[in-house]
């Protein structure tokens, strides 16, 4: 059981935050990943040193020595893979409940790098008060 909850969760990180692993971490993204980071450090020398950074390398060398993990590494794997799942959730909420208003507001708009909140903040007296709601709950308004 162990063993699986652990590969469940490096899948989720090497899935989801691998791309994140690089040089320039999105802001998003980067409490979880210093979390791996630091959590892993021991490993990350041991195991994984020559394994250059990105598209979840450096997630998948840990994942092959997943047997000889210390407990700290494997806590920040756990933490990591929970607050990427919070975030997932939050994104999903706010993909949810803006859909419409980023549909008609910026649907030319490339995804990334913020540009899709900022053109909701630019459209913001436009934007429908749901939408509004759901970047307050998630700490993207104020």
């Amino acid at each position: 059981m162990k063993r699986t909850a652990r590969t469940l969760s490096l899948a989720a990180l090497c899935l989801l935050a691998g791309p994140a692993v690089a040089e320039e971490p999105g802001q998003a993204s980067k409490g979880l990943v210093d979390n791996f980071l630091e959590g892993c450090q021991v490993e990350l020398e041991r195991y994984c040193k020559e394994v250059t950074p990105g598209e979840g390398r450096l997630v998948a060398c840990i994942f092959a020595h997943e047997d000889k993990l210390s407990s700290r590494c494997e806590y920040a794997l756990y933490d990591s893979a929970a607050q990427l799942e919070r975030a997932v959730s939050a994104l999903t909420y706010v993909a949810n409940e803006c859909e419409e208003d980023l549909a008609k507001h910026c649907a030319k708009v490339e995804a990334g790098e913020g540009r899709l909140l900022a053109c909701l903040e630019k459209h913001e007296k436009k934007v429908s008060s749901r939408c509004l709601q759901a970047l307050e709950d998630v700490g993207l308004k104020e």
